[in-house]
């Protein structure tokens, strides 16, 4: 997604709550980059597309505030409930 080479480096479960109640769960994979300057590392994962079975792929960048699986599922979070607003 984001060009360049991408060696994998390990798959971490990542579990969102909300007042205990699970709102998203799935395998992050991190990813070692090269050819890509700006960013040694990304984070990826597949996530079902509601009411069908494709599934739609993410991948987040290891820059700035993301740091971790779980900074980069949070950002692709706010991100989609900002796009949907």
């Amino acid at each position: 997604m984001h060009g360049g080479k991408a060696r994998l480096l390990q798959a971490v479960p990542v579990k969102e709550t909300v007042e205990g109640a699970t709102t998203w769960e799935a395998v992050v994979y991190t990813l070692d980059l090269s050819e890509k300057p700006e960013a040694a590392r990304a984070y990826a994962w597949p996530s079902p597309i509601e009411g069908g079975t494709k599934r739609r792929f993410f991948a987040v960048l290891h820059m700035g505030a993301i740091m971790s699986p779980v900074e980069a599922v949070r950002a692709a979070i706010v991100a989609e409930y900002q796009a949907q607003r």
